[in-house]
C-alpha cells in the first residue's frame, strides 16, 4: 500500500520529511518504548468506583472497567500522529513493523525467563510469572490491536493530509485517532476481555466504550501539545518543504 506514490505530480502531494536520523530516531525509540510498556501494563484489569452500579440498558455504567495501560495508549497514538504527519506513511509503516517486532521479542524473552529454573534464594517466581507471563490470548490481543489500530491511524491521517495539505491539522489528528483508537480498542478488548476477567456483555461494552472514549478525549486534550511538537519538527527538519503554511488550528 503506497499512499505517497508517483501517481500524481509532486506539487499535488502532501509534504513529508525524510525519515532519517535526528528527531526521527528519537520518535521511533519513544514510540516503541511506549508500546512495550503499555502492553505490560495492559495485563492488569482496573476498575474505578467499585461498589457502585448504574445500569443503562445492557451497559454497566459503573464501575468503570479498563486496563492498566489506559494512561499510556493515548501517548502512543499521539506519537504515531506526529510521525505520520511529519514523515508520512512509509516511515510510519516501517516504525509499526519495528514496534511489532520489538513486542514479539519482548514476549519471547519473558517466556524464556519464566521457563528458566529459579534460584533457591529467589522466592518471587510465581509473582514474576503472574506479572510478565502473559497468556497467548493477551499476546494475540495486544499484537492484533496494535497492528489494526496503528495502521488505521496512519492511513487515515495521511489520506486526509493528501486532501488538505497543511490545512486543518485538527481534522487529521482527530479523525485518525477516532479510526485508530476504535479499531485498536475493539480488537484488543474482543480478544483480551475474558483473559482479564471480563465475562458479561455489560462489562465488555463498558470496557470498549470507556477505553475508546478515554483515548479519544485524551487526543483532544493533548492536541495543543501535538500541534506544538509537529510545528517544531517541521521547522527542524530541513527536508520538510510544505506547499502552504497553516494558521494554528486552521
Amino acid at each position: 500500500m503506497d499512499l505517497e506514490g508517483p501517481g500524481r505530480p509532486a506539487a499535488e502531494h502532501a509534504s513529508f520529511a525524510q525519515a532519517a536520523g535526528g528527531p526521527f530516531t528519537l520518535i521511533v525509540t519513544l514510540f516503541t518504548a511506549t508500546l512495550m510498556i503499555s502492553n505490560i501494563c495492559a495485563t492488569k484489569g482496573v476498575q474505578f468506583f467499585t461498589g457502585h452500579h448504574l445500569a443503562l440498558g445492557p451497559i454497566e455504567v459503573l464501575p468503570i472497567t479498563t486496563d492498566g495501560a489506559f494512561f499510556l495508549f493515548p501517548l502512543a497514538y499521539v506519537i504515531g500522529d506526529v510521525l505520520s504527519e511529519v514523515y508520512g506513511f512509509r516511515a510510519a509503516r516501517r516504525t509499526i513493523y519495528y514496534g511489532f517486532g520489538m513486542l514479539a521479542l519482548m514476549v519471547v524473552c519473558f517466556w524464556i525467563a519464566i521457563g528458566l529454573p529459579a534460584a533457591e534464594f529467589y522466592g518471587n517466581q510465581d509473582a514474576f510469572r503472574t506479572v510478565v507471563g502473559t497468556t497467548p490470548q493477551l499476546v494475540a490481543a495486544g499484537l492484533a490491536g496494535y497492528i489494526v489500530g496503528q495502521f488505521l491511524n496512519s492511513v487515515t491521517l495521511v489520506l486526509i493530509k493528501e486532501r488538505t495539505k497543511e490545512r486543518h491539522l485538527w481534522a487529521r489528528l482527530l479523525g485518525s485517532t477516532v479510526a485508530g483508537e476504535f479499531g485498536d480498542t475493539l480488537v484488543f478488548c474482543s480478544i483480551a476481555a475474558t483473559a482479564i476477567g471480563i465475562n458479561t456483555w455489560g462489562a465488555y461494552l463498558n470496557y470498549v466504550l470507556v477505553g475508546f472514549l478515554w483515548k479519544t478525549l485524551c487526543e483532544v486534550l493533548i492536541m495543543p501539545i501535538s500541534y506544538r511538537c509537529i510545528a517544531y519538527l517541521k521547522k527542524r527538519e530541513p527536508s520538510y518543504a510544505p506547499l502552504d503554511r497553516p494558521a494554528l488550528f486552521s
